[in-house]
């Protein structure tokens, strides 16, 4: 398994993402309706096996200190094998050598495999923020990133 920086116009990245806004439709009733695709700011992560990108995550800078992880995905044929635990900690190494000192995330109340996810991985609860402000299947999380010496 290697993980590799991919730009946001890569096929894969692409197909990864829509793989994981349908399933996040799915997941929540349909109440957002629309599918969100990559975005130009968010730098990409993908968990590459076999040749194949079978994972993603991006992580997009909101101010000077903080990046927020975005889009994070494991297709369902290789979860449960500690792909997004490892997916995550690259992001977070992504998003130190950034010069981020703190990282943050929004994910669903439908999602309790990626909830405990981020509490298993060292991150707190925090009150919504931004565009998630005012939905209440939004939980946020933040994690405050080694100070480097």
């Amino acid at each position: 398994m290697l993980i590799e920086s991919r730009p946001c116009t890569d096929p894969e990245i692409a197909t990864l993402v829509l793989a994981q806004q349908r399933e996040l439709r799915a997941a929540d009733g349909g109440l957002d309706g629309q599918v969100t695709v990559t975005h130009d700011d968010i730098r990409y992560l993908a968990v590459v096996a076999n040749g194949r990108a079978v994972a993603c995550g991006g992580l997009q800078s909101l101010d000077a200190t903080t990046g927020e992880i975005k889009r994070m995905y494991v297709r369902p044929a290789h979860r449960g094998r500690g792909i997004a635990r490892q997916l995550l900690a690259a992001l977070e190494e992504l998003a130190f050598r950034q010069g981020h000192s703190v990282i943050c995330l929004e994910t669903g109340t439908y999602l309790p495999a990626a909830l405990g996810l981020y509490a298993s991985c060292g991150y707190d609860r925090i009150p919504v923020y931004g565009e998630y402000v005012g939905n209440p299947y939004s939980v946020c999380f933040s994690k405050r990133l080694p100070v480097a010496a």
